[in-house]
């Protein structure tokens, strides 16, 4: 084998070793994180076109989900280096375990905001006026949990500003239904973070990482299921102001039912039955989906012929 076969094998080895690595660092092998940043966008995309959302919109806002959802797990992981060494469930991520350095983080980080970037350039200027605020709040969010017990707060409204980009991006404007779903998103994302927390709780403690399952204390199942109540009681007023139709609110039925199953598999606190909480909420968004697409899928108000109809039939 001559040198420059040593060489170039030396530097592909190196190539799907560091791809391995930024991979792992962007979570691109755990997509929880990236459907729970869809679903309420896609809520967003079907409300605001009507069951219709244009194309090219749609696949900016999916891919923007998947870029923002990356640069996210890699700018946590870069403000959590120091922490995540002494936490086990952390320790052996990219940045903590020294397989890939602070400094290539930062740069993955810009390169993922700056192509994401790009995909909002092909939009209208108040949906890049918008998307400015959203950097600073995916930047700023891993930072919070150091200053304030409400880091929980900040990702839903990092994860939920999709919404008004997205309302802007397919409409020109941001309607008061766009904000409505921004504060269910911030609620959503407050409920499941602190079930998600509620797993690190022993070790945040420890480390002196500040999160809203500490700030519950031992009300924590009862705050969270008032949470939920008030998303679900939001979810209720958008339906009710779009007029959306009996399909919407059985989606909406099953997400309460999935809500109250969150609540028995939190209810000894055990990491393993909040763990189970927290991605049972990916179907939580999709069955809120699903009743959207079903409703817009048929002809407004033949949900309720066809439910008339069946009922006559008895």
């Amino acid at each position: 084998m001559n040198i420059p076969t040593v060489i170039s094998d030396l530097s592909w080895e190196r190539i799907k070793d560091r791809s391995y690595q930024y991979a792992l660092l962007m979570r691109l092998h755990r997509p929880i994180g990236t459907y729970l940043l869809l679903w309420p966008t896609a809520w967003a995309l079907w409300m605001a076109g009507q069951g219709n959302p244009d194309t090219g919109v749609t696949l900016v806002f999916v891919l923007g989900v998947v870029l923002l959802r990356a640069a996210g797990c890699v700018i946590n992981d870069y403000a959590d280096r120091e922490f995540d060494p002494r936490v086990a469930r952390t320790k052996s991520r990219p940045i903590a375990a020294g397989k890939v350095t602070p400094r290539e983080a930062l740069i993955l980080f810009v390169v993922l905001c700056l192509v994401a970037f790009m995909l909002v350039l092909t939009t209208n200027g108040l949906t890049i006026a918008l998307s400015l605020v959203g950097a600073v709040l995916v930047a700023i969010y891993p930072f919070t949990k150091r200053h304030t017990y409400l880091p929980q707060v900040f990702l839903g409204l990092a994860f939920g500003w999709a919404i008004p980009m997205t309302f802007a991006a397919q409409t020109g404007e941001v309607p008061l239904v766009a904000w409505l779903l921004l504060i269910a998103t911030v609620l959503w994302a407050t409920a499941y973070d602190s079930m998600y927390a509620m797993v690190d709780i022993e070790d945040d403690l420890k480390i002196g990482v500040k999160s809203t399952a500490i700030l519950f204390g031992d009300a924590d199942r009862m705050i969270i299921g008032s949470i939920q109540v008030m998303l679900l009681l939001t979810l209720w007023i958008i339906g009710n102001k779009l007029e959306l139709g009996v399909f919407y609110f059985l989606g909406l039925l099953a997400a309460t039912g999935l809500g109250v199953y969150q609540q028995w598999l939190i209810r000894d606190r055990s990491p393993e039955g909040c763990f189970k909480a927290f991605l049972n909420n990916h179907w939580f968004g999709a069955v809120i989906f699903a009743g959207l697409v079903l409703h817009y899928w048929f002809a407004e108000g033949s949900a309720e012929s066809i439910v008339s109809a069946v009922s006559g039939g008895f």
